[in-house]
């Protein structure tokens, strides 16, 4: 197996403020957003959670670029703070700091309360620098709970309402795996289509597989029929995904061998004249297929 190399230094490092030179310029705004208030709020409450991301410094002026945090120091700065700690990036390309990295996802916001809790904030603390209600914070610290290690690491880098991972911990770790790998192929990564996979899992995926589901105004020969058709439209669209690569390719050929048919003037001005209906749907496959989503 190759090493894979690192995107920074493990350890972080203090780095002066006047020795940072931001990337982009922050919105004029700014200081009235509802994200740097939060911000704001948190370092001056807790101190600083993540480091900032910078390159390495410059041989001739010692300068480093910031990756990413421009937020976060615009806060301490405002807050009077000289420096912080740093993680030093070993590639330099602001694309994979800055620009791909741009929105906590709720896995990371989790994993960032825990540790700020672990570090002895209390969850009052930690609500009132947020400026969010002290029972959320405790259901973003028990997000996890119940939920397979697998299926936390697919919804890492996602973006979801909290009360998913209250719905899949009632799955067991292979039906969890198997609803979070549905939700992030159909990009919809949604409470409803959350319970509609919870209400069409047969009972022996369910942590507590005894406990009959209940669902108003649904029978159970009727949930069982829902079963059985969830159970097919999944295996529909796995069936689907599988050849979605080569369907593609075969529609891109397609269009590229139609678009050159029809721009020789004798081969259009036949099919026009002796199959006029075909030549509208040739026509209409060069004109208005896209493979924009």
């Amino acid at each position: 197996m190759s090493n894979v190399s690192l995107g920074f230094i493990p350890e972080p490092v203090l780095v002066k403020f006047e020795k940072i030179l931001p990337s982009r310029k922050l919105p004029e705004n700014i200081n009235v957003s509802r994200k740097y208030k939060q911000v704001l709020e948190s370092i001056r409450a807790i101190g600083l959670i993540e480091p900032l991301t910078i390159c390495s410094a410059t041989t001739d002026s010692g300068m480093h670029i910031l990756l990413d945090g421009h937020t976060r120091l615009h806060a301490m700065r405002t807050l009077g703070l000289s420096e912080s700690q740093c993680l030093i990036a070993t590639d330099d390309e602001t694309y994979t700091y800055n620009n791909r990295v741009n929105r906590l996802s709720t896995v990371q916001e989790h994993l960032m309360i825990k540790r700020a809790i672990n570090r002895g904030v209390s969850p009052e603390k930690l609500a009132k620098s947020l400026n969010i209600d002290l029972g959320n914070i405790m259901r973003k610290v028990r997000l996890l709970d119940g939920v397979c290690t697998e299926a936390a690491d697919l919804l890492r880098d996602q973006i979801f309402s909290i009360k998913i991972g209250g719905i899949l911990k009632k799955m067991k770790p292979t039906r969890q795996i198997e609803c979070v790998e549905l939700m992030l192929s159909a990009n919809n990564i949604t409470v409803t289509y959350a319970e509609a996979l919870l209400a069409a899992s047969p009972a022996s995926l369910l942590t507590n597989e005894f406990a009959p589901k209940k669902v108003r105004g649904v029978s159970a020969e009727q949930m069982n029929k829902m079963e059985r058709e969830m159970g097919n439209l999944q295996e529909q669209y796995k069936l689907v995904e599988d050849s979605y690569g080569q369907d593609v390719l075969n529609l891109v050929l397609a269009k590229g061998f139609l678009i050159k048919m029809l721009d020789n003037p004798t081969i259009s001005r036949y099919i026009k004249q002796f199959q006029p209906d075909v030549y509208t749907e040739f026509s209409n496959i060069v004109n208005n297929t896209s493979l924009e989503k």
